[in-house]
C-alpha cells in the first residue's frame, strides 16, 4: 500500500522543512517514514533543476536508488519535485505525486524577475525554459498517481488555475491564502486523506 511507503516532503521558496509541521502532526503514526530534506534556495537564486539535483542526492543518501516512495511538493517545491520526477528519473520510483499550490504552469508573480541573480524565481515564469521542457514530455508523469491542489485566491500562483499539473486529478481547497494550503485544517484534511489512501 502506498501509505506504507516513505513520504518525501519538498518545501518551497522562503521556507524550510518546518512548514510541514502541521501536516506531520496530522500524519503522526499513520505514515511510518516521512522525510523533509532542507534544500537551500538562497532566496530564489538557486535554479530549480539544481534544487532537484540536491533533492535526488538527499533521497539517494537516505533510501538508496530503488526504494519506492510518495512525494508532496508545496509551492516552489512542487516544481522542484516535478523536475526530479521528469528529468532525473524519479518517475521510476515515485508512486504518487501531490502538487500543493505549485506554479506548475508558471505564475505572473515571477514575471518581473531576471534570471540573474534569481534563477529559481525565473524558472517559475510563465513560459520559462524549464516549464517548457517539463510540459514537452508528460510521459513520466503519466506513470504516476498525480494529484493537484490549489486555492482560488492564491497570491503567489497567479492566476491560481496555473497552479495545477497538466495530468491527474485537480481539487480546489476551501482556503483563501497560499499559506493556508499547508496550515489550515480545511486543506490538511483532504491532503491527509489523499496521503493515506
Amino acid at each position: 500500500m502506498s501509505s506504507s511507503l516513505p513520504l518525501v516532503l519538498v518545501h518551497g521558496l522562503w521556507d524550510t522543512p518546518r512548514v510541514f509541521e502541521r501536516l506531520r502532526q496530522q500524519l503522526a503514526g499513520r505514515r511510518p517514514e516521512i522525510f523533509s530534506p532542507h534544500l537551500p534556495h538562497r532566496f530564489g537564486a538557486t535554479g530549480l533543476l539544481e534544487l532537484a539535483n540536491q533533492l535526488d542526492r538527499e533521497i539517494q543518501a537516505r533510501y538508496g536508488t530503488e526504494q519506492p516512495l510518495d512525494l508532496l511538493g508545496y509551492s516552489m517545491g512542487g516544481v522542484v519535485g516535478r523536475s526530479w520526477i521528469q528529468l532525473l528519473g524519479g518517475h521510476q520510483r515515485c508512486r504518487r505525486f501531490i502538487s500543493l499550490g505549485s506554479p506548475q504552469q508558471g505564475t505572473l508573480v515571477a514575471q518581473p524577475w531576471p534570471r540573474w541573480p534569481l534563477a529559481g524565481v525565473a524558472d517559475m515564469k510563465i513560459g520559462s525554459a524549464l516549464l517548457q521542457r517539463l510540459n514537452g514530455n508528460l510521459a513520466p508523469l503519466a506513470k504516476l498517481q498525480c494529484h493537484s491542489y490549489y486555492c482560488l485566491l492564491d497570491h503567489m500562483v497567479v492566476p491560481s488555475w496555473r497552479g495545477v499539473l497538466p495530468v491527474g486529478s485537480v481539487e480546489r481547497l476551501p482556503v483563501q491564502q497560499h499559506r493556508q494550503l499547508i496550515s489550515s485544517p480545511l486543506a490538511l484534511g483532504p491532503i491527509t486523506e489523499a496521503l493515506l489512501a
